[in-house]
């Protein structure tokens, strides 16, 4: 008789295209589906764009309607009916207000709760801290996404359980590659020569992006290097104001915002630096997939960044608290490129090959899981 599969659900506040919310089909593909069972259930109906992925990939996907965050902790009832209507084992909890609805389920079913956190704790919002750190007990396991997120946790939360296990985020390596060829040949799109540099960045736009200062350094690159292009993937709250200020300051002929993508890789491919400005940052899986596809990454040093670039190795790196040196390093390599860029791109992709591929990444979650569900 084959042994019943285990029944995990993700809990998550949206399925939008976001870095933990581009993990969830990501991991999928590499899950053992003879053993595990996936479900999914998101809030935000209208942030749905890898729900198509999931599904495709065996998951089974639910959305609870809820508009704000309180309507979102009071659909807890509704996840708890799902949990036993389902028989689900394990509950897997994705960013705070989802870690909470999980967490109070968790008291309706005695479930078992394992929580990822992305993010730092002292860049959440005040009530975000409270109601995370006041639920934070009720969980078997919390998965830091970084060891620098998981510094942040033990800096606020002191107490001896639940046990804490980071596990870094993964690509599939295989999948971001250079030599896969594509339909769509972006640099051909946008009639790039082949001398040309493509700086780009793929991100939600957000504040603590800082892509206003992105602005300012690539015009500031593109003064300095007129064979400079630059690409900017996504969208987000601060849409409108991004594109008036390049406007503003005459980056038409230089810069391209291509919005929201479902299929990043053409334009990663594009790419020979990626550029991130970022204030804070978790360990952020658009990088990751630009240095598996062999992207040059300068980055601030936000967050777990520094985990994964050695400055001058594998990339470029800089204080985050001055993300305008980002203009003095890429210049300093784009002058230098025919002695530098092979090395460093090299470098990135491995370093992301041997420390941060998603099977890595998936055998350590499937362990979890099972030493929960034992």
């Amino acid at each position: 008789m084959a042994e019943e599969k285990i029944r995990v659900l993700h809990i998550i506040k949206s399925l939008g295209r976001g870095g933990a919310e581009m993990l969830l089909p990501e991991t999928l593909t590499l899950h053992n589906k003879d053993k595990f069972e996936f479900h999914y259930i998101y809030f935000l109906p209208w942030k749905d764009q890898v729900v198509g992925q999931i599904k495709d990939s065996g998951g089974t996907v639910t959305c609870i309607p809820a508009s704000n965050n309180i309507k979102i902790i009071l659909s807890t009832r509704k996840v708890a009916a799902y949990i036993k209507k389902n028989k689900i084992k394990i509950v897997h909890c994705h960013l705070p207000w989802a870690g909470i609805v999980g967490r109070l389920s968790s008291k309706l079913t005695s479930v078992k709760v394992l929580y990822t956190e992305h993010n730092k704790w002292e860049r959440y919002h005040a009530l975000t801290y409270k109601l995370n750190k006041l639920t934070f007990p009720w969980q078997d396991i919390v998965i830091p996404c970084s060891k620098d997120v998981e510094t942040s946790i033990r800096t606020h939360y002191t107490k001896r359980k639940p046990e804490i296990f980071t596990i870094p985020n993964g690509v599939n390596t295989q999948k971001f590659s250079r030599a896969i060829n594509f339909e769509i040949d972006i640099r051909e799109q946008l009639q790039l020569k082949k001398i040309t540099r493509v700086i780009g960045i793929i991100s939600v736009f957000r504040v603590q992006k800082r892509l206003f200062d992105w602005l300012h350094i690539a015009k500031e690159l593109h003064d300095l290097h007129p064979d400079t292009y630059f690409i900017i993937v996504g969208d987000g709250p601060l849409n409108e104001q991004l594109r008036a200020k390049a406007k503003a300051m005459n980056m038409e002929d230089y810069l391209h915002f291509s919005g929201l993508q479902s299929e990043v890789r053409p334009y990663l491919k594009a790419m020979d630096i990626f550029m991130m400005t970022s204030e804070f940052e978790g360990l952020p899986i658009a990088l990751l997939e630009a240095m598996s596809l062999g992207c040059i990454p300068a980055c601030t040093s936000a967050g777990g960044i520094p985990e994964v670039i050695e400055n001058n190795y594998s990339g470029l790196l800089v204080d985050v608290k001055e993300p305008n040196l980002l203009s003095r390093n890429i210049s300093q390599l784009l002058d230098d490129w025919d002695n530098k860029s092979e090395i460093l791109s090299a470098s990135a992709r491995e370093t992301v090959r041997q420390k941060f591929s998603l099977e890595k990444m998936v055998n350590q979650l499937e362990a979890v899981y099972q030493s929960v569900k034992d």
